[in-house]
């Protein structure tokens, strides 16, 4: 079983052979995409990864969360996205949003902006690209509903630590797939096939990445190794 654990105060550990790996927000041709820097090797038996963002041996835990008195308190709650979304109507097609931003921005394409392309999906360009956009959204903040059931894209079970490269930040934890994502009291959150982690300690929705780590100007890449697993 491919699981997340939120320890309390500390790292997420990560169990089911998950595999890990460096990502980059990128812009290409005015808009931006997500590309595959590399693989991390991981062990097989799981490994930690740091949430309180002061680790050196990024994005894998070194137990620094011990000596700076890293509150990891998580905030989220438990309710369910169906209940939490806004719905937008558009021709054919209407989109959920929960509101839930790791400000990623892939949600901008050429004809607009997911709400505007929703608004005019009456022209099939702009449904299309709608569609591609909300699907596109790490944190599934954004999902399009098709014939009345919500389009989700099929993912790989897996975790990317990101990096911000036009915001020069470093970004959240983008999880995709059927891993389970369980809090520090053993009870898991709603299943999601996208789901963004803060990695940076500053989110006000713990263990969610709610983009601070833009405002924080958090940036762990000067201190990037290949590192080992050495969380306590």
């Amino acid at each position: 079983m491919k699981k997340i654990k939120v320890t309390k105060n500390g790292p997420y550990f990560v169990s089911g052979e998950v595999p890990l790996y460096l990502k980059q927000i990128v812009e290409e041709n005015g808009v931006n995409v997500l590309k595959t820097v590399k693989k991390f090797d991981t062990p097989k038996e799981g490994y930690a990864l740091c949430r309180c963002g002061k680790s050196n041996n990024p994005p894998f835990c070194d137990a620094t969360h011990q000596s700076v008195d890293f509150d990891g308190t998580e905030v989220s709650g438990h309710g369910k996205y169906a209940d939490r979304a806004e719905v937008y109507r558009g021709e054919g097609m209407e989109l959920l949003d929960d509101g839930r931003c790791a400000f990623a921005r892939f949600c901008h394409k050429h004809l607009g902006d997911v709400w505007t392309l929703t608004e005019n999906s009456d022209n099939p360009e702009a449904k299309k690209q709608a569609v591609e956009a909300a699907s596109q959204c790490p944190t599934g903040r954004l999902t399009a509903v098709l014939n009345q059931k919500l389009f989700e894209p099929e993912l790989e079970d897996s975790i990317s630590i990101v990096e911000d490269t036009p915001k020069k930040v470093s970004a959240g934890v983008f999880v995709t797939g059927n891993i389970i994502i369980e809090d520090a009291d053993g009870k898991t959150y709603e299943a999601r096939n996208r789901q963004a982690l803060c990695r940076c300690g500053h989110s006000g929705l713990k263990p969610f990445c709610d983009a601070r780590h833009v405002s924080a100007r958090y940036n762990d890449g000067i201190k990037r190794k290949s590192g080992k697993n050495i969380a306590k």
